[in-house]
Formats: C-alpha cells, sequence, structure tokens
C-alpha cells in the first residue's frame, strides 16, 4: 500500500483526462474539471469507496463553495488518513484556492492509492446511495442522473444501428447527428485544454512573481539598516525599487548617486585615531631630537672657527695661527 509517493512516480504521469475518466466511472459523477473536485467531497468519497465505511458521510458536504466548508471536508478526510495511518500531507491552503496544478497532482496521488488497495476493485460500491447521505449529495446525483441516462441512451441508439447495418438509409440517418455532433465535441475539448494550459502557465508566473518579489522586500528589509542606510550605495538601491515608472533615468540617477563620494574624509573610530597619532608624535620627537643635535654641533663649529671667546679666554686654534704665519702645519 503506497502512502509516500515520489514525485518521480510513474503516478504523477497521469494525464487529466485519464483521472477525470476515473473520478466519474468510480463515483457515478460528471466532472468535466480536475478543480471541480477541489471542495474535498470527492476525495472523501474515493477513500469511502475503497474502505467501506470507515468515512463517517454524513459530515461530508458536498455542496461546499467557500473556503470554511470546504476546510471542513479536509479535515473528514484528515482523520480518515490518522485512523488508516497515511502519513501524506494535505496542502488544504493550496487545494481550496481551486488551482489545476495542485488539484491535479493530489488527485494523481489518490489514485495511485486507491489502485494499491486491492488491486483498485471496488466490491458493489453504491455511489449515489452513499452519497444521499451527505449534505448536497442528493442535489449532485440529480445533476448526474441526466448525464448518466443520456449516455445509456446513446450507447443504446449506436447498438441498435450496430444492428441493422444492412439498412443503409437508417444508419445514414443515425450517423448523421453523431457526426454532427463529434466537430463540436472535439472543439470544446480542445478548448478545455486550451484554458487548461492557460491556468497551469498562470499558475507557474503567480509562484515566480511571488519568489521575486519576497527577494526584493528582502533586499528593502536590508537597505533599512540603520548601520548602513546613509550609504550613496543604498541610496541608488533604493531610488531603483521605489521607482515607478520603467525609465532609464532612473538607472542613470542611482548610478550617479554611488559616484558622489563625499567631501570629507570619513570619521574614524576613536582606535584607529589613537593608533595613527602614537606614530605622528614618535616621528616629531624624532625631528625634534636632530634639529637640536644639529643646532649643537653647527655652534660648536662657528664658535671654534671663528675664534669666539669662551669664559673670556681666546681659544687657539693652531691651523689658523700657523696658516698666518705661513708656516706648514706641523705633525
Amino acid at each position: 500500500m503506497a502512502t509516500n509517493i515520489g514525485m518521480m512516480d510513474a503516478a504523477y504521469f497521469v494525464g487529466r483526462n485519464e483521472i477525470l475518466a476515473w473520478i466519474n466511472s468510480t463515483l457515478q459523477l460528471n466532472l468535466s474539471k480536475v478543480e471541480e473536485a477541489a471542495s474535498g467531497a470527492v476525495q472523501c468519497q474515493l477513500m469511502d469507496a475503497v474502505h467501506s465505511g470507515i468515512v463517517p458521510m454524513h459530515k461530508v458536504n458536498f455542496d461546499a463553495k467557500s473556503e470554511y466548508e470546504m476546510i471542513q471536508n479536509y479535515k473528514v478526510l484528515q482523520d480518515v488518513f490518522n485512523k488508516l495511518k497515511i502519513t501524506k500531507h494535505i496542502e488544504v491552503n493550496k487545494l481550496v484556492k481551486g488551482r489545476p496544478l495542485d488539484n491535479l497532482e493530489f488527485m494523481q496521488w489518490m489514485k495511485r492509492y486507491c489502485d494499491s488497495v486491492n488491486g483498485g476493485v471496488l466490491n458493489n460500491y453504491n455511489a449515489l446511495e452513499r452519497r444521499d447521505s451527505c449534505k448536497g449529495g442528493k442535489e449532485a446525483n440529480k445533476r448526474t442522473a441526466p448525464s448518466q441516462t443520456s449516455v445509456r441512451s446513446s450507447s443504446a441508439v449506436l447498438k441498435t444501428q450496430a444492428s441493422h447495418t444492412t439498412k443503409k438509409n437508417d444508419g445514414h440517418a443515425g450517423n448523421a447527428p453523431h457526426k454532427a455532433t463529434k466537430p463540436a465535441t472535439s472543439a470544446s475539448q480542445a478548448y478545455d485544454e486550451k484554458i487548461t494550459e492557460l491556468k497551469l502557465f498562470v499558475d507557474s508566473l503567480e509562484k515566480e512573481r511571488d519568489f521575486y518579489f519576497g527577494k526584493l522586500r528582502d533586499i528593502e528589509i536590508l537597505c533599512q539598516n540603520p548601520e548602513i542606510e546613509h550609504l550613496p550605495i543604498v541610496g541608488g538601491i533604493q531610488k531603483i525599487l521605489y521607482a515607478t515608472d520603467d525609465s532609464s533615468f532612473v538607472v542613470a540617477e542611482a548610478q550617479a548617486m554611488i559616484a558622489q563620494q563625499p567631501s570629507g574624509s570619513p570619521p574614524l573610530s576613536p582606535i584607529l585615531e589613537t593608533s595613527e597619532e602614537k606614530p605622528k608624535q614618535e616621528t616629531q620627537k624624532r625631528k625634534d631630537i636632530c634639529t637640536l643635535e644639529f643646532d649643537m654641533a653647527a655652534n660648536s663649529t662657528f664658535r671654534v672657527q671663528s675664534g669666539l671667546q669662551y669664559n673670556g679666554v681666546l681659544p687657539l686654534n693652531w691651523n689658523f695661527i700657523c696658516y698666518l704665519m705661513g708656516n706648514s702645519v706641523p705633525n
């Protein structure tokens, strides 16, 4: 018995027409679209068909129109899953929206499960009688009865026409309405398939739209951070986010905002200022020491060469005296 089925299972490749034919033949309904089973009542009766008597059919509402009424049907279905220890998760919020893709996937799972119980064989299950105890079940049976009668009558007419093949005129007369209705039926089926394809396409576009909207919302929240909201690049991003048109000037203005740099240097932290001031003070001290030493050396040299008095005594410069007397400097 299959309860958890992977997305790559063959059950999810069953076509929409096959699903509808299976539902209509099993429950004697006349559904034309998969999303008509979004109320959850069909799923409840399918479980009642494979597990006779386990579903409280008097709680099932076949006339459910609002989401609240549909959710009550899915609660009944969830209780049945719990009794049977089925771990399948029911995405109620998606199913009650009536989207074709979500309902198709769930009905594909339902068919796979029902086929796995007793080989999909139903023993004397009377769908009309079981549906009479449901709310709106009798109305559903009334809507189904004319279609079932018309199907039976049309099959009887075809058998009668086949048994009288020798009567050519009667055969042509009987086939004329059939040929006239066949193009209309094929055209309506083509329109239904086209509508279903468009609905699936719209669903995919809505999912993609919601995905990218969530990304933009995350960027907006990030730009509102007080630590970075004053940066030029954040202003440019907000310029693009809040633009009301698709003009190229918006992008140009955002690029101009990013290119603008503040006139003054950015404020430094106290730690950086302290660390930069220490090397400057040490460099200034070295410059002052070097200047003082140079001044002292130059002053001493100037005093010796110029013969300045030092404590009232004229210092003797031997080289200078020898030069004045015209003598050479002794060794």
